[in-house]
């Protein structure tokens, strides 16, 4: 089968294209023929080594010295069950089904082996597979920090700052659908896209500076490390919470310390749990949060489709099509 591989951490260029064995499926597994897949920011950075300030080390340790450990990327897919394993009755061969494999990745491929008690579902047929494949990466981080997180209310007020790429825009949908009042800052260029996903509020991080509002945030959840904790608290209610999806080791060092009136900044990693990717493809079935379509490359292309991801201007979700 064909896969995309990087063997060494450098620009788009080092991915490439390769024969690699057909998987087969074993007891309790199937074997998806993948038709789309997403090249997200993890894949970005594990392709090129780029880390946060203060955790390069800790990442080449967990991933790979001079190159990924696991040289096929790509942590989500849509595809069609090409066949099933001993043991197997969820699925059959042609059924459609969407999957988050996370961490252990290797969906940049035409064919991928997923346990069939992992976060496998069946896909929406209101989805393209395009869209099936970009739900779950940016939507199983913004609803862990949202609903598990924050327990964002309904009646709440809640800013998402880089509301425009994967994790942002599935929390704009994601903070309507649990009843918030949603504010976002973006470009001036997004702001209609904004206002079409669902924000109340929409600001230009150009020209507006939300510290000043007279508006208070329950939550305030940055996507993108464009700020900190200590920055942000003037924006925050009584008892808000700061959700630092991306930061550096300096600024989560500096949010340990909490703020006054019971505010908090909470961070950390998104668990990667099929209970939340069949509650998205529910949520999707029903038009409640639909992944956003930045691009999408066919499979020869995908160090384009990396080069996309690189220059941090992606709208939603960067796609690569194998059929």
């Amino acid at each position: 089968m064909k896969a995309a591989v990087v063997t060494r951490y450098g620009p788009p260029e080092v991915v490439r294209i390769a024969d690699l064995p057909m998987p087969q499926p074993g007891p309790g597994e199937v074997l998806i023929r993948i038709h789309a897949s997403t090249v997200a920011s993890g894949d970005w950075r594990l392709r090129s080594g780029t880390a946060p300030r203060g955790f390069g080390l800790i990442i080449r340790l967990a991933f790979g010295l001079r190159g990924p450990r696991q040289p096929v990327l790509g942590t989500e897919l849509s595809g069609i069950v090409e066949a099933t394993g001993p043991g197997v009755t969820r699925f059959a061969p042609g059924d459609a089904v969407l999957a988050f494999c996370g961490v252990t990745m290797r969906c940049h491929a035409e064919y991928r082996v997923v346990k069939a008690d992992a976060a496998i579902v069946a896909k929406p047929a209101t989805l393209s597979h395009a869209q099936a494949a970009a739900l779950s990466f940016g939507g199983t981080t913004a609803l862990h920090y949202l609903r598990d997180k924050a327990r964002l209310q309904a009646g709440e007020r809640l800013l998402v700052i880089g509301a425009s790429g994967a994790v942002g825009s599935a929390a704009v949908q994601l903070g309507r659908y649990l009843g918030a009042e949603v504010s976002t800052l973006t470009s001036a260029a997004n702001t209609a896209l904004m206002r079409q996903i669902g924000a109340d509020r929409t600001l230009d991080y150009t020209s507006d500076d939300y510290t000043a509002e007279a508006a208070r945030y329950d939550v305030i959840m940055d996507c993108v490390g464009a700020t900190r904790f200590r920055r942000a608290l003037p924006a925050l209610a009584p008892a808000g919470r700061f959700l630092m999806v991306a930061g550096d080791l300096p600024q989560m060092l500096g949010a340990l310390r909490p703020g006054p009136q019971g505010k908090r900044c909470l961070g950390g990693p998104a668990p990667e749990r099929a209970a939340d990717v069949a509650l998205l493809a529910d949520l999707a079935a029903q038009g409640a949060c639909v992944p956003l379509i930045d691009s999408s490359y066919p499979f020869d292309q995908i160090a384009q489709a990396h080069a996309r991801v690189e220059t941090g201007r992606k709208r939603g979700n960067v796609v690569v099509t194998m059929v």
